[in-house]
């Protein structure tokens, strides 16, 4: 193994090996004569024991048998660094690679990037030139106004300057010709005066024969008559059958005038009942004929109407649609198969839609609805029972079946026991318990109060179904406020028949938030708002309805309903006292109750 030290045999040794120091010198030996000042080299302290172990190892391993597998080891070994040599070196190229494709990806990356940034500076231009086009295209349309607003402006003061002119002159033309027509008469009256005072004479000459002639011919006319009439008399005295016919025929002129009057009277009465319409009775659907001549389109659209829904239109909370729907189906089926009509009364703050259902009640049953109010009852006095009874009368007389609906009816349905109700009003009462004692299948009474609790115990007796009409809640007053807005601001602005646009905002975010403004308002104070809204866009100079003019409406809207609340707190607060005067009084009701 001598050739692994880069030696062969029969060779020496070197005295150096590199990586190994060499041996250092004896001390005391030739060459430096034991010299101490002599600097010392780098072998000076060399051990040569261990290149001797080295050489000896080596040459035992090249004296082995097992040398050749040694020195194939040695090459395996070298093979095997050479390849992990090679893979590292596959390695490095792969990273490089790697490195490489990772910049190109970065490369395209920015190249992305800086596309996509050259594309937003394009589109951020374009938009600003599109900016630039449409304020240099408003502008233009504002100068045009301008001008034609000051070519109109100039033309009306032309125009009033004209007209000013040809008022002054046809002024003028009047002035002096009143005052020509003044001379005129003044002459003509000094003439006529003149004539006068030199005929006066032969006037009053002309004048006294007139009135002799007039004297004697009255004086003769009388005379005449009085001896016409005076021959006739005594020739009808003497004539028996004259006189007798006369007589007859006076009395059969009177049973005639007698007959007609009656006969009148009772037509009258008839085609009351019949065709005309109640005093009592408001509004109604029922035809008559003073309708029919007025208006024979709308009556025959009424006619061949469908039956609506009894809900359309009509926004409450799901629980109540669910009862007031059951009740529409049981009118409808109940007319259709000529069963009896039930009552219903409707209570609840005022404005949460107790009329209205009342109406598509009466159109989704196929029946004519009549409204009539409390407060017409007691000014009636003593005609209230006449007029009642023609309203109960009148309803019979329906062929389809009449919904009567009685808005207000605490106004003189109230407890008869009060003093605060009158004679002709109670009189009035107990014909209305008279004529709805039992139920009937020509007519149902539907009774809409705001104070319940005031009505007469016999009242409460013919009530079949009490239904509470509450104010609408957060969902309600969404659907209110969006079929408000759509139908009084987004339908006459998507028509354009009026004057009216919207600007341009979410309404429908909108809409949500005014829904929750508005706690505690009821269905007609929203319906105001959308008329609020309306006549807004209609004052505005443009006719555009922003966002800022809905949310004033509202904030007044909310103010005057808080005002409404307080002077209801405060009347509800002086009612107490009332009833606080009399400690018995609430004993009293709900012992009448």
């Amino acid at each position: 193994m001598s050739w692994l030290f880069g030696l062969n045999k029969g060779q020496q040794e070197p005295p150096g090996v590199p990586g190994f120091p060499e041996p250092p010198s004896p001390p005391g030996g030739s060459g430096d004569g034991g010299d101490k000042n002599k600097p010392k080299d780098k072998w000076s302290n060399f051990d040569p024991t261990g290149l001797e172990r080295a050489a000896k190892a080596a040459r035992e391993l090249d004296q082995s048998r097992h040398a050749k597998e040694a020195i194939n080891l040695a090459k395996v070994q070298e093979e095997t660094l050479q390849m992990e040599q090679q893979a590292k070196i596959k390695e490095y190229e792969a990273a490089v690679e790697q490195l490489k494709n990772e910049q190109i990806r970065v490369q395209a990356e920015e190249r992305r990037k800086t596309l996509n940034e050259e594309t937003k500076q394009h589109q951020a231009r374009a938009q600003y030139q599109d900016k630039l086009a449409r304020q240099r295209y408003e502008d233009q349309l504002r100068q045009q106004q301008l001008q034609n607003e000051e070519n109109l402006r100039r033309q009306e003061d032309s125009v009033q300057k004209q007209e000013a002119m040809r008022r002054a002159t046809v002024e003028h033309e009047m002035e002096l010709r009143h005052k020509n027509e003044m001379l005129r008469i003044e002459a003509e009256a000094r003439a006529q005066a003149k004539v006068e005072r030199e005929n006066a004479d032969i006037i009053r000459e002309q004048i006294r024969l007139k009135a002799a002639e007039h004297r004697q011919t009255v004086l003769e006319s009388i005379k005449t008559a009085g001896t016409v009439f005076g021959e006739g008399f005594r020739t009808f005295i003497s004539d028996w059958d004259k006189v007798t016919a006369t007589v007859a025929g006076l009395t059969l002129l009177a049973v005639g005038v007698y007959t007609a009057k009656n006969a009148t009277g009772v037509a009258g009465r008839y085609i009351e009942a019949r065709l005309g319409k109640p005093s009592l009775v408001r509004d109604t659907s029922r035809i008559t004929v003073a309708e029919a001549v007025k208006h024979p389109i709308k009556i025959t659209k009424r006619l061949y109407s469908k039956i609506q829904d009894a809900l359309e239109g009509v926004i409450l909370s799901p629980r109540l649609e669910e009862r007031v729907r059951d009740i529409a189906i049981a009118t409808r089926n109940t007319k259709a198969n000529k069963g009896l009509y039930r009552n219903i009364l409707m209570y609840g703050p005022p404005g949460t839609g107790k009329t209205l259902f009342a109406k598509k009640l009466a159109m989704h049953s196929g029946m004519d609805y009549a409204i009539m109010t409390g407060g017409d009852v007691a000014p009636m006095g003593r005609e209230g029972v006449t007029a009642m009874h023609k309203v109960f009368d009148w309803a019979g007389t329906s062929k389809r079946g009449l919904l009567l609906f009685v808005d207000e009816a605490d106004a003189f349905l109230r407890k008869r026991s009060t003093e605060k109700i009158s004679e002709d009003l109670r009189a009035t009462l107990n014909a209305f318990l008279y004529r709805t004692g039992e139920q009937s299948n020509k007519f149902m009474l539907v009774l809409a109060s705001n104070q319940p609790e005031q009505f007469d115990w016999a009242i409460n007796d013919r009530i079949d179904e009490i239904v509470h009409f509450d104010l609408p809640g957060l969902e309600e007053r969404e659907r209110l406020v969006r079929l408000y807005f759509d139908k009084y601001v987004l339908q006459p602005a998507s028509e354009g028949k009026q004057r009216l646009k919207v600007a341009q905002f979410d309404y429908g975010k909108k809409c949500s938030e005014l829904s929750k403004l508005t706690e505690g308002m009821s269905g007609r104070e929203i319906s105001k708002l959308g008329v609020a809204w309306q006549a807004a866009a209609y004052a505005s100079e443009d006719g555009i309805l922003t966002e800022a003019m809905i949310d004033a409406r509202v904030a007044d809207a909310i103010r005057q309903h808080q005002q409404k609340m307080a002077w209801l707190k405060a009347e509800g607060k002086e009612g107490a006292k009332e009833i606080g005067k009399n400690p018995l009084q609430p004993l009293l009701e709900g012992t009448q109750v």
